[in-house]
């Protein structure tokens, strides 16, 4: 199993765990704080990509903006897997958030796609997944929060749309959030997650 760098918070017994991921060029600290206050007692784990592009930490390779190393991507997806499932056992959750950015949630999706019981609840904020996941019927019954900009040049906002179709296909608790801006995150985000986690 991969060992990440990683910033651990425990939490009390029979709290939520929660798992952060960051954006590309982030890393473990980005949005720890912040769950631990969405999430007061929760497990927070937020583990460091460990992929370097020119200098900057990401979660798997890319071979142009939006351009997937694919075979890396199935590598490393499996490998959180295997890291979050650890992390399940050792807390004995039974309610597991992801809270991820850019990239972050990109490898959360990943790994709920190929892995759909480990998450009950995912926040995927700017999410790109260019490319059509297979039918997945596990993820029934599942909740997401996808928080999106309308006009995000690195997630286009039909791209988006279609994510949370194809969830809605397989019977996920889909909600959504739209800001009038681009790719970075906007308070109106912020007050979405409290909402949805409420």
């Amino acid at each position: 199993m991969t060992d990440y760098i990683l910033r651990e918070t425990k939490g009390t017994p029979g709290a939520p765990l929660v798992f952060t991921f960051h954006g590309t060029g982030g890393d473990e600290n980005q949005f720890h704080g912040l769950a631990e206050q969405l999430w007061p007692g929760a497990h927070v784990v937020s583990p460091r990509g460990d992929v370097s592009e020119h200098g900057m930490a990401r979660y798997f390779r890319r071979t142009g903006e939006g351009v997937y190393d694919m075979d890396d991507l199935a590598t490393r997806r499996d490998a959180m897997a295997a890291f979050v499932r650890s992390r399940i056992r050792d807390t004995g959750a039974t309610r597991i958030f992801a809270l991820g950015y850019s990239n972050g949630a990109n490898i959360a999706a990943a790994a709920a796609f190929v892995h759909p019981d480990l998450f009950t609840d995912v926040i995927a904020m700017h999410p790109l997944i260019p490319w059509t996941p297979e039918p997945q019927k596990g993820l029934s019954g599942s909740r997401w929060l996808i928080t999106a900009g309308e006009r995000d040049p690195i997630c286009p906002a039909p791209m988006t749309r279609a994510l949370a179709e194809y969830l809605r296909d397989q019977n996920v608790d889909v909600a959504e959030h739209w800001h009038p801006g681009g790719h970075e995150l906007a308070q109106s985000e912020l007050a979405a997650i409290q909402s949805f986690i409420a």
